[in-house]
């Protein structure tokens, strides 16, 4: 069974820290932790030590490097600088630029930045981004041309998006070291609708398997044994579970739950 990670968005606005008790009250494999440049300090980065240390949870990735017009690569080389000091095995970046090839420059040059590291940076396609679908991915890491460039790829987005499953299944392996994962309603956001964009994605996400996407088949696509960051921002769940130690042991449990039906119907295969 593939090994899963929190993601830090399934406990918005919470210290780093509590995310890391969480996800190990909660029973996952791994934590994803929320790194904002202006914010994180020295000290914040001991303490995530400390606990990941205590824990004996790895990390999969930090987030999230945004690119945008008011942001230098300055900032966004912090969030490399923490994850390369919590040992995390990826960094997340979305893209506000709206030429694709300043993407890619920025992204090659924190590709650049993080070598030696351990890290891959992971590029998320989603319409709320300039990045907006996985074609447009694709096309920004041909560009960069750096072996650390790496694709993320998120159900809900791929779905927003219209991106078809056979880019996914086309994709070479070695682009895709993780996923997210969730599921979510049939309804989607109008195009034009941003706030309803954000609050598709930040507010109606579901357990795998109590929505709408097709989750078996975009799993199918996936190469079969990488971790999967849960990215389950949802209200219902936050108001459902405000305890986060609870909230973590029932995405985990939801999760495995649904990745077992998975393995049982492949079986039968």
């Amino acid at each position: 069974m593939n090994r899963i990670s929190l993601a830090s968005g399934v406990m918005p606005d919470i210290p780093a820290s509590e995310v890391i008790w969480a996800a190990e009250e909660g029973g996952f494999d791994m934590v994803g932790l929320w790194v904002e440049p202006g914010e994180w300090s020295a000290a914040d980065t001991r303490e995530a030590r400390a606990i990941l240390a205590a824990t004996k949870l790895p990390v999969l990735d930090v987030e999230v490097i945004w690119l945008r017009p008011d942001r230098t690569l300055d900032d966004q080389r912090i969030v490399l600088d923490v994850g390369a000091e919590l040992g995390a095995a990826n960094a997340l970046c979305v893209s506000s630029l709206p030429d694709a090839g300043e993407t890619a420059a920025q992204l090659r040059a924190l590709c650049e930045y993080a070598e030696g590291s351990g890290m891959r940076v992971a590029l998320e396609f989603g319409i709320f981004t300039e990045v907006r679908d996985g074609a447009a991915a694709m096309d920004v890491i041909g560009a960069v041309d750096h072996p650390l460039a790496a694709l993320l790829v998120d159900p809900i987005h791929v779905d927003r998006s219209g991106t078809p499953l056979d880019l996914i299944r086309s994709a070479d392996p070695h682009l895709l070291p993780y996923a997210q994962f969730c599921d979510a309603p049939a309804a989607r956001p109008a195009l034009d609708d941003m706030d309803a964009i954000l609050t598709d994605a930040l507010d109606l996400r579901e357990q795998c398997g109590e929505g709408a996407l097709p989750l078996r088949e975009l799993y199918a696509a996936l190469p079969g044994d990488i971790p999967l960051s849960i990215e389950l921002r949802s209200r219902a769940l936050r108001e459902a579970f405000p305890d986060l130690g609870e909230r973590a042991k029932a995405v985990a449990q939801a999760t495995r739950r649904w990745l077992q039906t998975q393995a049982v119907t492949e079986a039968a295969r």
